[in-house]
């Protein structure tokens, strides 16, 4: 997927594809001007936005796997921040505690068992209780592997309630973090400072904040779902565990449906085709 960006030179729009270091070194197509883009968004962000256009654009099989990318991106985002959390309220500069975390994270890089344990126990020691939708009900397992892996077509509407699955989870732990997201981010201003360092004289550098869907709950609109009535929260189906499965996947798909109501038509700007 790429983004538009505007020349600073001449207000030409160009497209870049986004990249894995969300820096992006870019030369004009019509007057040569070198820039830098420098896009303030997290990984397990751009792949969530990612699933969001291929859905959209009716790619419900591609989506499936940019969704769930998403998760086990935003479980190291998590495990990153809770690490850079615990070391801001020591003596260890964050420029060393990052360099050990990623020395760290090189261990369990290419295992997503071993990740997903880190989390795990990331999440025990910062929130005190067990991760108790560390499911394969409740993550959504089994749908995603067949998909993935037996080459299941799903259909769009099976993978909206996937979609609003992952996005309720990652909102929530988001939620949950608070201030403690706060780590991370820095982590990456502080190697955009060192790529900005780095540019040669005449280089414009420029920050920018993305349209993503997890954006809705910072710099936009959405509040958190208010809490309902119990008589709501109660319907009349077979089984108490049934009502609740089935009124949690309602607010879940109520949640992902307002986001995407928000910045779903922001991000049909982010995708492929440029000015001529």
């Amino acid at each position: 997927m790429d983004f538009p960006t505007t020349c600073p030179t001449c207000g030409r729009e160009n497209r870049a594809e986004y990249a894995d270091s969300s820096v992006h070194d870019l030369t004009c197509v019509r007057c040569g001007a070198r820039y830098c883009v420098l896009v303030r968004k997290q990984k397990f962000e751009v792949l969530f936005d990612l699933g969001t256009r291929a859905l959209m654009d009716g790619y419900a099989r591609e989506a499936v796997a940019s969704f769930a990318a998403a998760l086990e991106r935003f479980f190291e985002f998590y495990v990153r921040s809770y690490a850079l959390e615990r070391a801001s309220d020591t003596a260890v500069d964050v420029e060393e505690a990052t360099a050990a975390l990623s020395g760290t994270w090189r261990h369990v890089a290419s295992q997503s068992e071993r990740q997903l344990g880190m989390f795990a126990l990331a999440y025990l020691l910062r929130q005190g209780h067990e991760p108790d939708f560390l499911t394969p009900a409740a993550l959504g397992t089994d749908f995603r592997n067949r998909v993935i892996h037996r080459g299941e077509l799903p259909t769009r509407t099976d993978v909206e309630a996937y979609a609003a699955q992952v996005f309720a989870l990652i909102d929530r732990l988001l939620t949950e973090l608070g201030g403690g997201a706060k780590q991370a981010e820095l982590a990456q201003e502080l190697a955009f400072a060192r790529h900005i360092a780095a540019l040669p004289d005449g280089v414009t550098a420029v920050f920018e904040e993305h349209p993503g869907m997890f954006r809705a709950r910072r710099f936009g609109t959405l509040a958190p779902m208010p809490k309902p009535a119990k008589s709501a929260a109660q319907p009349t189906l077979k089984s108490s565990m049934n009502s609740a499965r089935a009124y949690q996947q309602a607010q879940q798909q109520a949640l992902f449906q307002r986001a995407l109501a928000e910045r779903g038509e922001l991000l049909k700007g982010f995708k492929g085709g440029g000015a001529a």
